[in-house]
């Protein structure tokens, strides 16, 4: 069955730094669209970023553009979000979530069929 593991969170200060991994497992990785999304306490599920199958087309919130970075590693199945210049409005659950490529790009969690199980951040001094 699919998996996919987060893993990166962690409690960091202001203006820091963290990266977020997510290892999938169960499908063929390059054959879909990866995403990261993010849920703080009594929200909803915000996109954060996407990025398509070959990694050459990537696409963020307006929130994290310039902050956050997607990449990913189709021979190791993994991919990652590169967060840097923290803020406490950054603080959530991160999740990744899967689509096939064949699908299109979306920023829409209803649009991805495969989810982790979350990763928290927590940006506080």
């Amino acid at each position: 069955q699919v998996q996919l593991v987060e893993s990166g969170g962690g409690l960091v200060q202001p203006g820091g730094s963290l990266r977020l991994s997510c290892a999938a497992s169960g499908l063929t990785f390059s054959m879909y669209t990866m995403g990261w999304f993010r849920q703080a306490p009594g929200k909803e599920r915000d996109f954060v970023a996407g990025i398509n199958w070959s990694g050459g087309s990537t696409y963020y919130a307006d929130s994290v553009k310039g902050r956050f970075t997607i990449s990913r590693d189709n021979a190791k199945n993994t991919v990652y979000l590169q967060m840097n210049s923290l803020k406490p409005e950054d603080t959530a659950v991160y999740y990744c979530a899967a689509r096939p490529r064949n699908r299109g790009s979306s920023s829409s969690a209803t649009d991805y069929p495969y989810w982790g199980q979350g990763t928290q951040v927590t940006v506080s001094s």
